[in-house]
């Protein structure tokens, strides 16, 4: 694509052992499927993403669960995990539903169903989707996944090609939607400890600009 950042209306799809989605609009986050914490949003490797907030009140009380109890459960037994019943890490889920394991196919359908979902909602919302962007663990790792999620989303336009979506693994960068797709779709490695590194550098810079040319209390939410 060769628009400028602002005018690209684009989710992200952050996709591994813990996962979330962003809509992107005039270069700016507009929804994250994050709530207060990580727990919200979709399923991940051990937890149980969104749900009806009865469930929670509904196990403590028939299961006799404490809250710190029933916290485990939600994020640390549920997900792909309690799903599938063999592992939260998706090489073992993939392998078992290679295998025909039913409650593995199961947990690989539901994770596929909920993110189209997100997709589809977060287009709505934006007006239309210009690009989809795969990344993290299973984002740049597990063909089969991009693959579902994308037959999904054909409604939109959505085209992907099928032999560069299964050569894009182990770290590799690039686009896996066809020529006349109308929607984009990159798969693109993460590097959260860089992007970690370029903001700390900016507020940095801008307290020591403040201190020591403005001598003012500098609000970090103006950064």
């Amino acid at each position: 694509m060769h628009q400028p950042l602002e005018d690209i209306k684009m989710v992200t799809c952050h996709i591994g052992n813990g996962s979330s989605i962003a809509a992107i609009q005039d270069g700016r986050v507009i929804d994250t499927s994050m709530g207060l914490t990580p727990l919200d949003g979709f399923m991940m490797g051990t937890r149980c993403g969104s749900l009806d907030p009865s469930i929670v009140t509904f196990l403590m009380e028939k299961e006799n669960l404490t809250p710190s109890q029933m916290d485990e459960v939600l994020n640390k037994k549920s997900g792909l995990l309690g799903v599938s019943g063999v592992s939260s890490d998706d090489r073992d889920v993939t392998k078992a539903a290679i295998e025909g394991n039913p409650r593995a196919i199961l947990a690989h359908d539901m994770l596929a169903y909920q993110i189209i979902k997100q997709i589809g909602a977060y287009a709505a919302a934006m007006n239309g989707l210009d690009a989809v962007v795969f990344t993290a663990g299973l984002g740049e790792n597990q063909p089969h996944h991009r693959y579902a999620i994308c037959r999904g989303l054909r409604y939109l336009g959505l085209k992907i090609d099928a032999e560069r979506n299964e050569e894009m693994v182990g770290g590799k960068e690039g686009k896996i939607s066809t020529f006349d797709s109308q929607v984009a779709v990159y798969v693109i490695p993460t590097n959260e400890e860089l992007v970690i590194a370029r903001d700390t550098k900016v507020i940095v810079e801008k307290l020591n600009y403040a201190s020591t040319e403005d001598k003012t209390i500098v609000d970090l939410e103006d950064i």
